[in-house]
C-alpha cells in the first residue's frame, strides 16, 4: 500500500486525536475559571448550576464539530446529517428534551430558588442546585433527590420559603364534662406565652366541632417561617402538660353501647 496515499489521513486522524485530548483539558480549564466567575457574580443562586452545566456541553459540542472538521467531513453534509440525527434523537430522548425545557422553564418563571423548602412531584426536601436536566433536593435526614425537571414544571409546586410567615394549625379534643371558657382561657394562655408566636395576625382560638368522642377545638397561631417545627412541637408539648396540671381530660376514642332486654 502506497504510504502516500493514506499518509494524509493519517495526519488528519493524529491531529483529530490531539484535538480532542487537548480540547478537553482546554474546556475542563475553561468551565472551571468560568464556573469561578459565575460563582463570584451576583447572578441568582438558581442559575449558577444551570449556566455551569450549559457551558460545558456548548463547549462540548464546539469541539465535536472542529474534530469533524480536521477529520475533513463536509461541513454542509455533516451539518445535514447531523440534524436529521438529532430529530431522530430528539424522538429517542424526548423526556431529557422535555427536562431540559422544564429547566429554563422554572428558571424563567422561578417559582423557587437555590436554598427554598419545596414539595413537587411526590418529594419534598430544600433546593440545592438546579440543573439542566435535574434538579436537586435534599431532605431533612440529608438523602439527595434528583428530580426531572420536566415532571417538576408540569405538576404542583409548593414552596414553603416563599412567605417570610406561615401559620401553625392545631385541632385538641377536649371532654364534654370540662369547662368551655377555661379551655380556650388555658389556650390562649400558651400561644400568647410562646416568644417565637405573632401577635399579628393575633392567634385564632376557638370551639370548630362537637366529635363523637370529644369537644374539638381549632388553634391557629402566625410564626415566622424558620420557627414553624419550634413552635409546633412546643405548643403540642405544652398544651398536654397545662392540660394534666389543669385537670382538662383528653378522651380516647370511645362508643357508648345501650342493650336493650
Amino acid at each position: 500500500m502506497d504510504l502516500s496515499v493514506i499518509w494524509p489521513y493519517l495526519v488528519n486522524i493524529a491531529l483529530a486525536i490531539i484535538t480532542l485530548v487537548v480540547g478537553l483539558a482546554v474546556i475542563k480549564m475553561i468551565t472551571k475559571f468560568v464556573g469561578k466567575q459565575i460563582e463570584r457574580s451576583k447572578l441568582d443562586n438558581s442559575l449558577k448550576p444551570f449556566l455551569k452545566s450549559l457551558t460545558s456541553a456548548i463547549l462540548k459540542i464546539l469541539l465535536v464539530l472542529s474534530v469533524v472538521s480536521i477529520l475533513g467531513a463536509d461541513m454542509t453534509s455533516f451539518v445535514a446529517v447531523l440534524a436529521a440525527a438529532s430529530f431522530a434523537v430528539g424522538l429517542a430522548f424526548q423526556g431529557s428534551l422535555s427536562n431540559f425545557a422544564g429547566g429554563i422553564l422554572l428558571l424563567s418563571l422561578r417559582p423557587f430558588r437555590v436554598g427554598d423548602y419545596i414539595e413537587g412531584n411526590g418529594y419534598s426536601g430544600t433546593v440545592e442546585a438546579i440543573q439542566i436536566l435535574y434538579t436537586e433536593l435534599v431532605t431533612p435526614d440529608n438523602k439527595v433527590i434528583f428530580v426531572p425537571n420536566g415532571n417538576l414544571s408540569n405538576s404542583g409546586i409548593v414552596n414553603y420559603s416563599a412567605k417570610d410567615q406561615r401559620r401553625v394549625d392545631f385541632k385538641f379534643g377536649v371532654g364534654y364534662e370540662t369547662d368551655t371558657q377555661h379551655v380556650l382561657r388555658t389556650l390562649h394562655q400558651i400561644v400568647e406565652n410562646h416568644p417565637s408566636t405573632l401577635d399579628d395576625p393575633e392567634p385564632f382560638v376557638r370551639l370548630s366541632a362537637h366529635g363523637d368522642s370529644a369537644v374539638e377545638y381549632t388553634v391557629r397561631v402566625w410564626v415566622n417561617a424558620e420557627d414553624f417545627w419550634d413552635v409546633h412541637f412546643d405548643i403540642l408539648e405544652q398544651v398536654k402538660t397545662r392540660f394534666d396540671q389543669e385537670k382538662i381530660s383528653i378522651p380516647y376514642p370511645q362508643m357508648d353501647v345501650h342493650v336493650n332486654q
